[in-house]
Parts: C-alpha cells; structure tokens; sequence
C-alpha cells in the first residue's frame, strides 16, 4: 500500500523524525505541477510525492537537505525557461516552491541523576524539550528515583552514542558526579553530532578533565566544544537555580540570544 504524505508526516512525528516538506506555491505559464503539489523529502535521500522531475526535482531536493540541516524554511522561484542561463527547465512558466523543515522538539539528555540532573529534567519538560536520563547506576535512572523523562538510560556514558540517536536537535547536560567520570565518558559524545555539549562544575574540575582527555588523545577542537563550567552567570546555588541558568544558557544558543539583559 502506498503511503501518503499526510500519513508520513504523521509517522514523522510519532517517531520524532526529521524531513522537510516542499510546497509549490505559485506556478504562472506553463509549469509541470500545479498549486498545492507536494513533496516530503527524508534525511538519507528518500522522499514521496513530486513537484515536478527532472532538474526542477532535483535543486528541490538539494534544498531540503540544507533545510532539514539548518532547521530553516525557504522560498524558491525557478524561471522555466532557458537551461542555458542556468534554468531548470524550457516549459515557459515560472514555479515557487515553500520548502519547510519538519524537525522533531529538540532533545535534552541529563547524563547523571543527581539533584541537578532532576531539576532540569522537570525544567526541560517544562520549556517542552524531548527529555532522556542516563546514569550508570540504575538506582539514579529510573521513573522513580528521575521522574518525568521520556527514555532512560542506565549505561556508562560513553556507551550512550550507539544506543540513541544525536542530531543537531540533541542537548547533552552532563551533571555527573566528578571528573573521573566525564574523562571517561565524554570522548564519544564529543564525536557526536549533538548541538551542545555542557559539563557541570567548578572551573577546577574541568581543567582536571581536559587533562585526563588530552592524556587519552581527545584533540583541542573536540575539547573546546564543551561549555564548562555550563550555564549563565546568575550566582546559581540550589539545583533548581542551577537548572534554570543550564537552560538559559542553551535557549540562549539554540534561538541565538546575547544572554544580556533586555534594558540594554
């Protein structure tokens, strides 16, 4: 049974999947599809629906994956006309085509369930993140001991990238329970696609750590992708304080704020 785009589009979100929807918005003279012609392209190359073929078809394409990369929807017009001057096509007409990135709510992975870890789950949750908590003892990942997340994960952490999937969507909030732990764990999540990666602690502790990874042959570009200590400047104490300037920080570079106050 074929698939329709409405049915995919209801796949992607039950599964938390990415795709970007391609719309022909306007079509003047001759053009190969009308009005309302849909086309869902997917991240690996396979997509339903059309908006037209040919070459046509294929920068469509092209923008898609660069939408579904950049999370950022755009507005074609293609001039069917002269391929000699570089157009897709020799129909006459003119084509516009609205092409929307489906991307799935961003994910937040607490790795440590401590008390700071439980605050910005319920924080996360709150501001409407997917949530995932993972801890290598199973007593401090659980529904129980963390409520609230969507997945539990009680591995070590550096087993974390082969068992869930991390995408530019993806938040790591590491509020473990020393440095031993991060020097250990964090090398494969550096290798990770994820958007952010944040360390709790003391500046001390972190410095700890990147000696430990420089000792374990990590590279200073994978290393200065950690934000540690994480979070704004807020004089934080309480974990609930702390979760709240952790997630500030990260809305902060996720939207692309300045972190300074509105008055200025």
């Amino acid at each position: 049974m074929t698939i329709t785009i409405y049915q995919a589009l209801a796949d992607l979100q039950a599964n938390n999947e990415s795709a970007a929807l391609c719309t022909v918005t306007k079509s003047e003279g001759s053009t190969p599809r009308h009005v309302g012609s849909k086309m869902l392209v997917y991240p690996d190359g396979k997509f339903i629906g059309t908006v037209g073929g040919g070459d046509l078809e294929h920068r469509v394409l092209d923008e898609a994956w660069m939408a579904i990369s950049d999370g950022k929807p755009r507005t074609i017009t293609y001039n069917l006309v002269n391929p000699k001057r570089g157009d897709p096509g020799v129909c006459g007409g003119t084509v516009e085509v609205f092409v929307e990135p489906i991307l799935p709510p961003a994910l937040i992975v607490i790795i440590g369930g401590g008390h700071v870890g439980k605050a910005v789950v319920h924080l996360a949750k709150w501001l409407g993140f997917r949530v995932a908590v993972s801890d290598d003892r199973a007593e401090f990942c659980n529904s129980e001991s963390v409520p609230g997340a969507d997945a539990y994960y009680p591995i070590p952490m550096a087993e974390l990238p082969s068992q869930l999937k991390m995408t530019r969507q993806t938040f790591l909030v590491v509020t473990s329970r020393g440095s031993g732990v991060d020097a250990a764990g964090l090398p494969p999540l550096l290798e990770s696609k994820a958007a952010y990666v944040g360390v709790i602690g003391s500046k001390r502790r972190w410095l700890t750590t990147v000696k430990a990874l420089k000792e374990k042959g990590v590279s200073d570009e994978l290393i200065a992708r950690v934000h540690s200590p994480m979070g704004l400047e807020l004089n934080a104490e309480t974990p609930e304080e702390i979760a709240v300037s952790i997630m500030a920080e990260i809305l902060m570079l996720r939207d692309k704020g300045t972190g300074k106050m509105m008055k200025d």
